[in-house]
């Protein structure tokens, strides 16, 4: 029987990893939940035996359950009955699976309901549930939204929204309008307040996931007569008190099971989350990052699945009276494969940890007041966190989509067909480089960290890290890949003119990602030589890709910039 956790020793490497100890002790508060509930664990070594055993129960019900349903959800797909979504019958026996087995709400704290897992562990089960059905990680992974009413509600909203994720409601988060798209300063969906401090929300919502979802956080317009973000605040609107209907699911390429909602509010009641004017601001800000991270992981899991569908058939498939992994052609593009998903999924649980330690950090300040060295570390670590995200989701998206096409690839004729399981992976790749931001938006997100030198100072401090005598050569590659980014980046900001720097952002900030995977699975090998191929193999890429980006930066101009426009 197939278990998608246990048959991946990656995982519990990335799991295992040395800054483990510090979140595990920080969000366990020196583990006090001990006295007060029985399945907290007593000392790290149990925190984390609790995290492997949740994980191979995830692990377990994707390898069977969850992949077995995902061809049947994506011919069948979920439809609108009576202005509401009826999931296909693949999909209701995944969520009452997930629900009775207790994985919903897993980030969330012990005392409303939560198994109070840190967000490395949490990923880990999306990167999981994705390589198993990409649309059905949707569902599941909008638990995350609870995220932002644990971190911005009242404690009274907390209480009562709360533990019933954590029982297996489901969520979404309402955004997108026909006229926004992206730019969601333009959000217009009105939201009156009411004399008993209640508010109405009325207008149409746009490529919702989960759409029908039983708790809604809305972004909507609470100021009058304003037109910019500013007049923006965040709502919940609980299904339970009805007002709004599905027009529509939208009919989509992938991620069918999905399903993605045009949404109509009609005097919705609703309540107010956090403080006015801060919904765009402040919260969703907070939320797209979560969401981002949650799309990494998804493109992780595509990318891992795209690579062992791959090797399966190169093994099996024989042409010219051999298997066609021999041919040169078919390894190396298997080589590349691998070393792109360990990149990604490196650069993942990187930036998870990241975010785990400044989001525990801002969780204890709830309670107490932090040393002048923690608040210093929680900057520090929010930094990493904010310069990390956009570019694992960026560069991972990028990554998931090129093995998604590579697995069709060597597949040949035969993955152009239904018959195999890479058509349906390639077309759930594709949404993966283009919602909550695209790439071109992760770009503009990312670029102010090549500009102000966060990603050369990330690079200077990995490149400080001990590593296995076996990998100097890769050591030395990275180094010299480095002066290479340096000089590149100094070129561009020499010509003081935004135009240019907007230009080559992508070039600068895929340097960056590429010496910074490229230090990560050196890392890796370093811990285990499981990882050495493809430290190798990721550091030839990343070198071909870095000269190839310098080159076209050092043979431009300002001039040059004028042949490009519309």
């Amino acid at each position: 029987m197939a278990n998608f956790y246990t048959d991946n020793p990656e995982l519990k490497h990335h799991l295992n990893h040395p800054l483990m100890q510090k979140i595990v002790a920080l969000k366990e508060r020196d583990f006090s939940d001990a006295e007060k509930y029985d399945y907290a664990p007593l000392n790290f070594d149990d925190a984390m035996d609790s995290y492997d055993k949740v994980l191979e129960i995830v692990g377990e019900i994707c390898g069977t359950t969850i992949a077995d349903n995902a061809e049947g959800v994506d011919h069948e797909g979920p439809r609108v009955v009576d202005g509401h979504v009826e999931y296909a019958e693949g999909t209701k026996a995944n969520l009452d699976l997930c629900r009775k087995a207790g994985l919903m709400g897993m980030s969330m704290p012990r005392r409303l309901g939560g198994l109070n897992f840190p967000i490395t562990p949490y990923i880990m089960a999306a990167d999981i549930v994705s390589r198993a059905d990409t649309g059905f990680e949707n569902l599941w992974g909008l638990q995350d939204c609870a995220e932002t009413i644990y971190e911005f509600a009242s404690d009274e909203q907390k209480e009562r929204f709360i533990p019933r994720v954590c029982k297996g409601e489901t969520m979404s988060m309402d955004l997108t309008e026909p006229d926004a798209g992206s730019d969601l300063q333009s959000v217009m969906l009105k939201a009156t307040e009411q004399p008993d401090g209640t508010w109405r929300l009325n207008g149409v919502k746009r490529f919702i996931t989960n759409g029908d979802s039983d708790i809604h956080l809305v972004l909507a317009r609470s100021e009058d007569g304003t037109r910019d973000g500013r007049g923006l605040s965040m709502f919940i609107y609980d299904k339970r008190d009805g007002g709004v209907t599905v027009r529509r699911i939208e009919n989509k390429m992938g991620i069918k099971g999905s399903p993605t909602c045009e949404l109509v509010y009609k005097n919705a009641k609703a309540e107010l989350c956090g403080s006015r004017r801060m919904g765009l601001i402040k919260y969703v800000m907070a939320l797209m990052n979560g969401a981002r991270l949650g799309i990494a992981a998804q493109s992780v899991g595509v990318s891992e699945r795209a690579y062992r569908e791959a090797l399966a058939y190169a093994k099996d498939r024989k042409q010219f009276g051999k298997a066609i992994i021999e041919f040169p052609a078919v390894y190396e593009m298997l080589a590349v494969m691998k070393a792109k998903l360990d990149a990604s999924r490196a650069l993942l649980y990187e930036t998870s940890r990241f975010v785990d330690v400044y989001k525990i950090y801002e969780d204890i300040a709830k309670e107490r007041s932090l040393t002048p060295e923690e608040r210093k570390e929680m900057k520090a670590y929010s930094k990493l966190a904010d310069a990390c995200t956009p570019l694992v989701k960026g560069m991972g998206s990028e990554y998931c989509n090129q093995n998604a096409y590579d697995c069709i690839q060597i597949h040949g004729g035969s993955g152009f067909m239904k018959d195999y399981a890479c058509e349906r992976l390639y077309r759930d790749a594709r949404i993966t480089s283009i919602y909550e931001g695209t790439t071109q938006l992760q770009v503009v997100a990312a670029i102010r960290h090549v500009t102000t030198g966060t990603y050369l100072s990330m690079i200077r401090n990995y490149e400080l890290q001990p590593f296995a005598e076996e990998l100097s050569a890769v050591h030395a590659q990275l180094m010299d890949m480095t002066s290479t980014y340096e000089a590149a980046v100094n070129k561009v900001l020499e010509a003081k003119d935004q135009t240019v720097t907007d230009f080559m952002a992508r070039r600068m900030v895929e340097m960056a990602g590429n010496i910074i995977m490229g230090y990560l699975l050196l890392q890796d090998a370093s811990r285990n030589g499981e990882f050495k191929k493809s430290a190798e193999v990721y550091c030839k890429l990343a070198q071909a890709e870095v000269a190839k980006h310098a080159d076209f930066i050092a043979n431009f101009s300002v001039a040059d910039v004028e042949a490009y426009k519309a």
